[in-house]
């Protein structure tokens, strides 16, 4: 895999960086499985507490390697619907079902495109927590234009409730590509850098969430989750849940103490 994908841990941070410049960093079934052991090992490991997935050269990622889809999905040679399920079929069900899981992980998630990013890329990247551009990114979702199939692995559903109809349209339907300050302003990306900064910029913003107390990020997570997909009385009583939990966590008292033990400043000598 040292050709298609390298992965670092360091400041409780796991980068899953994409090295197949040659194939335009086109996704396959086995960088696939990387990312599912890197996001497993977000969720189960103590040190691990933020994930960033980037990759190297001029594209995050050119979209799915489509030297694994079948032509022909559910049909037989003699034209008839199949039973069952083809390698792509299961593995596309599959894949569906586990951004779902990368959501679910109290764990922040950053999407960090470096350059060009389409298709499965959006789709991974609007189930992140955070999606970070360098000046040189550009968002497409060419699958209509290019595959007459949609970006069905939630990237219409997810990218509809992160920018709404209006925009969702432009990408999915007329199948636009977005700069790194259109996906900015339209609200799919947080915040655009340099492309000579981006990695240091990423790495800091990394750090720094890793640096946060780890049940009131995970908890912030699931509450911000359940407001965007219920009604107000409930996501303020899910609110107030939360932080009762964190009233009686060891985090919230190790900072009060250190609040209330800190020396105090002396007035300084006026003239």
């Amino acid at each position: 895999m040292d050709d298609k994908v390298s992965r670092t841990e360091a400041d409780g941070v796991i980068t899953l960086t994409w090295t197949r410049e040659r194939k335009r960093n086109a996704i396959d079934f086995e960088m696939l499985d990387e990312l599912e052991r890197a996001v497993t090992d977000l969720a189960e490991r103590i040190d691990l507490r933020v994930l960033v997935i980037t990759g190297e050269g001029e594209y995050l990622t050119s979209g799915m390697d489509i030297t694994v889809l079948d032509p022909n999905p559910g049909m037989g040679p003699d034209g008839v619907l199949r039973g069952s399920m083809t390698r792509f079929e299961y593995r596309d069900r599959a894949h569906h079902d586990f951004y779902d899981v990368m959501e679910r992980v109290e764990k922040p998630i950053i999407l960090a495109a470096q350059g060009h990013c389409f298709g499965v890329g959006v789709e991974m990247g609007v189930s992140c927590d955070f999606r970070l551009a360098s000046d040189a990114a550009t968002f497409s979702l060419p699958e209509i234009k290019n595959l007459s199939v949609l970006p069905a692995s939630g990237g219409i559903s997810r990218l509809t409730r992160l920018v709404g109809p209006h925009w969702a349209r432009w990408m999915v339907m007329a199948g636009e590509t977005l700069d790194a300050e259109q996906a900015r302003e339209i609200g799919l990306v947080h915040a655009v850098y340099p492309a000579a900064e981006f990695e240091e910029r990423v790495h800091d913003f990394a750090v720094r969430l890793a640096q946060m107390p780890s049940e009131a990020l995970g908890l912030a997570k699931l509450a911000i989750d359940a407001a965007a997909d219920t009604d107000r009385r409930t996501a303020r009583d899910i609110d107030r849940l939360a932080q009762t939990l964190l009233f009686h966590s060891k985090d919230w008292q190790d900072r009060i103490e250190a609040f209330t033990n800190r020396p105090s400043k002396k007035a300084e000598p006026e003239g």
